[in-house]
Formats: C-alpha cells, sequence, structure tokens
C-alpha cells in the first residue's frame, strides 16, 4: 500500500453504510475502508488520524474559477459597508496602478449600506483616467467610471443593448450602473490580461480552493472572450501548474468551438475534462433581473427581463444538444426557471435523465418546477450561501408568498429531486464549510434569522454533504469513480477538525479543513 489511515471517523458517503475507521490506498485509489485493516495489508507510510473525521473530496457545482482568481489580484469590495468605504477602497487601489491599468472585479453588494447604488461621481474626481470597473457580488451589475464610459463610447446617446440596461439620471446622462447585457459594453474594451498574469490568478485561485477542501470544481464563465476559460485551464495543466480535478464549461454562444474542441481532442481526462456549454435565460434577484411571472414588490412594473431571447437560447440549446454536449443554463426566476425546464423537456423527451441536464441556481421555482424537476431528472445546481445572503432582503423583492419555494432545498430532495452544491464564488465565498452551514442553519448574515430564514427548507448535514460530494460526482457522470470512499474509487478526500453531523448546526461554520489529499497525495496540509 502507499498510505494507510487509521483511527479515523470516517463517512464514506455511501447510503446506510456505518462510518469507517481504517482506509488503504495505492496508486491513487482507495483499495480497503473499513473497520478492521486485513493484516496482509501494510505501508511504509502509515497517518494516524487520532479520531479526526474524513470524508470525500468536496465538489463545486459552479465556480467562475478565473473570475475568482482575478478578484484575488484586485481591489475587495464585498464587506464595504458605507458608500464613503466604497469609493475610498476603489480609489485608494487606482492611486497605485499605471493609469492604462483598468481597476476591475470589486463584488461590491449596496444592501450593505441601505440600498442606494453606487454613482460615477462617487469615483470620477480621484480616478481620473484610470478606467474603473466593478461588479456587483451577483455579477449582472457593475459600477464604471467615466474613464470607462469613455473608453467604451457610451454615452447619453449610445442605446440600451437587447436584454441589458444602462442607467441614466434625470438629465439622461449614464450614471456609471450597468446591468445585464450592457456588460458587455465594456467588457469588450478591457485589456486582456497576459499569459502570465493569467498563471497567477490561476495559482490564488487553486491555492485558495484547495485550503478549502475542494478536490474538483465546475468551472464556468458569463461571456464570450478571446482566450477561453478552457484555454486557460489547458495552459495552467501544460505548465504542469494544475493540481485540482476541473471540469470546464463555455458560453453557449461558443457552442461551435466546444463542439470543434471535442471532435479534435476528446472530452480529457480525470483531471481536466470538457465538452459542456453554459448558458443564460435571466439574471438576478439583486438586480431585479430574475425573469419573473409577477412583478416585483419593490419595482411594479418591472418583471425581470430575458438576458437572451428565448427562442435565440431555445436554438442554442438545440444545436449544443445534438452535438452531444451537456447544457447548463443559468435560470433563477419562476418564469425563466419554466421556460428552461419546458425546453429540456422538449429537445431530450424520454431521454433526459440520462442527459444530466442542469439548471443552474434554481432559486425561485414554482411548486411545479420542484416536481418537474424531480419527474425529469434535471439537475438543481444551487449555492447555499446565497440563501443566507439574499434572505436579508429578498422579501422586499418578491413577497412572502413567493418565499415559500425560494432556495428550497428541502422540497427538492423530498420530492425526489437531484441537488447539487456548490458557491458561484466569487459572487458567494468559496468555502464549501460555509455552503454547509448555511444549508443547515439558513440563518441570515445580519443575525435576524436564528431559527433560519424559511426554516422549513432547512436539510441536514449529512443531506448538504452529499450534495457537495455524491451528487456531484453524478453530475459530473463520475458516480462511479467519485464522489464517496469506496474500493476503487479516486483517493479524493479531505480531513476536517469536526465531524459537521456531530456538532451544533451554528458551529459548522468554524470547522477547519486539515488537510486535502488528490489522487493520494497530499495537495494542502493546515500551517
Amino acid at each position: 500500500m502507499d498510505a494507510i489511515y487509521t483511527n479515523g471517523s470516517i463517512w464514506t458517503g455511501v447510503e446506510e453504510a456505518i462510518d469507517a475507521t481504517v482506509f488503504a490506498i495505492k496508486d491513487g485509489e482507495v483499495q480497503f475502508i473499513g473497520t478492521e485493516l486485513p493484516k496482509h495489508m501494510q505501508s511504509d507510510k502509515n497517518i494516524d488520524l487520532a479520531g479526526q473525521f474524513v470524508m470525500s473530496g468536496f465538489m463545486d457545482n459552479h465556480v467562475h474559477f478565473m473570475e475568482g482568481g482575478a478578484a484575488l489580484a484586485s481591489v475587495d469590495l464585498r464587506d464595504a459597508k458605507t458608500p464613503e468605504e466604497f469609493t475610498k477602497r476603489i480609489v485608494d487601489y487606482a492611486y497605485n496602478r499605471p493609469a492604462e491599468r483598468w481597476v476591475l472585479n470589486g463584488n461590491w453588494d449596496h444592501t450593505q449600506w441601505g440600498g442606494e447604488l453606487p454613482h460615477k461621481d462617487w469615483i470620477d474626481a480621484s480616478t481620473g483616467d484610470t478606467p474603473v470597473y466593478v461588479i456587483r457580488i451577483d455579477g449582472h451589475m457593475a459600477l464604471v467610471n467615466s474613464a470607462a464610459l469613455k473608453a467604451a463610447q457610451i454615452s447619453r446617446n449610445t442605446p440600451d443593448p437587447e436584454g441589458g440596461v444602462i442607467m441614466r439620471d434625470e438629465s439622461g446622462e449614464p450614471t456609471g450602473i450597468l446591468k445585464g447585457n450592457a456588460l458587455n459594453l465594456i467588457l469588450t474594451v478591457i485589456p486582456a490580461p497576459s499569459n502570465d498574469e493569467l498563471m497567477e490568478q490561476f495559482s490564488l485561485a487553486q491555492d485558495h480552493a484547495l485550503s478549502l477542501g475542494l478536490t474538483k470544481v465546475h468551472a464556468v464563465t458569463a461571456y464570450p472572450s478571446e482566450t477561453t476559460m478552457l484555454d486557460i485551464f489547458q495552459m495552467a495543466n501544460d505548465r504542469g501548474l494544475m493540481t485540482i480535478r476541473a471540469q470546464v464549461s463555455t458560453p453557449i454562444e461558443t457552442w461551435q468551438d466546444m463542439k470543434q474542441e471535442v471532435l479534435d481532442g476528446g472530452r480529457g481526462d480525470a483531471l481536466l475534462k470538457w465538452g459542456g456549454i453554459k448558458g443564460f435565460i435571466d439574471g438576478s434577484l439583486g438586480a431585479r433581473t430574475a425573469w419573473m411571472y409577477a412583478p416585483y414588490e419593490d419595482d411594479p412594473e418591472n418583471t425581470g427581463l430575458p438576458l437572451n431571447a428565448p427562442e435565440t437560447l431555445s436554438n442554442w440549446m438545440e444545436e449544443a444538444d445534438e452535438a452531444g454536449l451537456e447544457l447548463s443554463i443559468h435560470a433563477l426566476g419562476d418564469r425563466g426557471i419554466d421556460t428552461v425546464a419546458s425546453k429540456m423537456k422538449e429537445i431530450a423527451g424520454n431521454d433526459i435523465r440520462d442527459r444530466r441536464y442542469r439548471i443552474e441556481h434554481f432559486q425561485h421555482p414554482t411548486s411545479e418546477a420542484i416536481t418537474t424537476l424531480a419527474e425529469t431528472g434535471i439537475i438543481a445546481s444551487m449555492q447555499p450561501y446565497h440563501a443566507i445572503d439574499d434572505g436579508r432582503w429578498a422579501e422586499g423583492r418578491i413577497g412572502k408568498e413567493r418565499l415559500k419555494t425560494t432556495y428550497a432545498f428541502r422540497s427538492i430532495l423530498e420530492a425526489g429531486g437531484i441537488l447539487t452544491f456548490g458557491s458561484d464564488w466569487p459572487v458567494a465565498p468559496l468555502s464549501p464549510i460555509e455552503g454547509v452551514y448555511a444549508a443547515v442553519t439558513r440563518q441570515t448574515l445580519d443575525g435576524a434569522n436564528p431559527n433560519g430564514w424559511v426554516p422549513e427548507q432547512k436539510i441536514s448535514p449529512e443531506q448538504a454533504l452529499t450534495a457537495y460530494t455524491a451528487t456531484n460526482a453524478y453530475a459530473f457522470r463520475e458516480e462511479g469513480v467519485a464522489g464517496t470512499l469506496e474500493v476503487g474509487k479516486r483517493a479524493d478526500f479531505v480531513i476536517l477538525s469536526s465531524d459537521p453531523r456531530n456538532i451544533a448546526p451554528e458551529d459548522i461554520r468554524n470547522i477547519e479543513v486539515m488537510r486535502t489529499v488528490i489522487g493520494g497525495t497530499l495537495v494542502y496540509q493546515r500551517p
């Protein structure tokens, strides 16, 4: 054996199986797992777990990996709680940048200071010719300064693009706030980072992920670009930088490129896989662009909007499916979810379950949509941290009645649906531990819901852990080789400081990752 781990509290993830205490690894796979090691199994490397908790490695169903890496290398606005702090951080960061280098990312949240949207006037005087493009945490709204507007040739005469909004003041001048597809007007003029800069961002993201116990991620990107997410992962792999396993999906608009990639080079290997595409039907609740049947409670003239015309998205979905590509479609609002689910049923017919179709986020479905999900086998690709974040203000957006099926984790499982978990990083923290805490407690970030926000949708720690492991493996078509600790499966696992199943739910978020192991190789150890 390459290594033998003893005296552990080992959750195999196998339904109704008892915990193991010992397991053995050889050639990157589990060779034995149980409560008593066979005498013939020996190794020069014996690790005494001293009662520590072991489980299959966490997987993340939806992460903007490179955007997260770029955010780690950029200005951080996530916890800016006043307009003054928000402005100061941007100005301080811009002060140390060369004039031609943009200030990017940010991940701000205007609900932190009462809901007033930022304005370019807040930063214009102090940022000068340095272009600023900082996104809201949901990725569907951004603030830009006048230098960025000038670079993109956006003026009072620029029309709103289809599926997007350029917010304007009473005189018709852009305020600096862009929504939806209006972000593309800026993205097309931001200079591309160098390959070395990309690899620095990749390494920052990877190190962060490994430290949080992640062994595999589903890496997606929001918008088409000259250098795709897949290009970046392949570059990292070619340079010998890649340690974490990844499955990469590229934008549905460029499905023909992914089709050709599969024809030319297959679908990758156990470390790096591809062959999926990701599309959008709508935006976010925070930006009021999630596509709903009924108007927003706090914006009675607005029901959200489709970011892509439904007919166009339908054509892309049909063509990508015919090319054998895997569909992951972003849908948050009840109308958006129903539109996507209906199209998926139309395309696949009786073969829908084997397609492993995914609806990304699935945040505000109707009860009927939850039933449809279970009946068809469409996968709910959800991110539980959003619930304890959005729960601070969501009722004001959609009212009490629609809250009943918001982030409906328990209802999905009780209906027999397929529930997977991830982060949506950098929109939310990458930590799976934080996600488990959110799903189990549903205690909102403002402390206003100590018993849980929409508490009937809380689930057990074991259900949350399963959504981060075995069910994600199913979504990746890897249930035979990953997701649980069983003989013949990959030795991808994490050692935690405590067992999430056996501590007070509110203490789950304090659990620390002690080690992360991929293919039997230690890739992270807590200092």
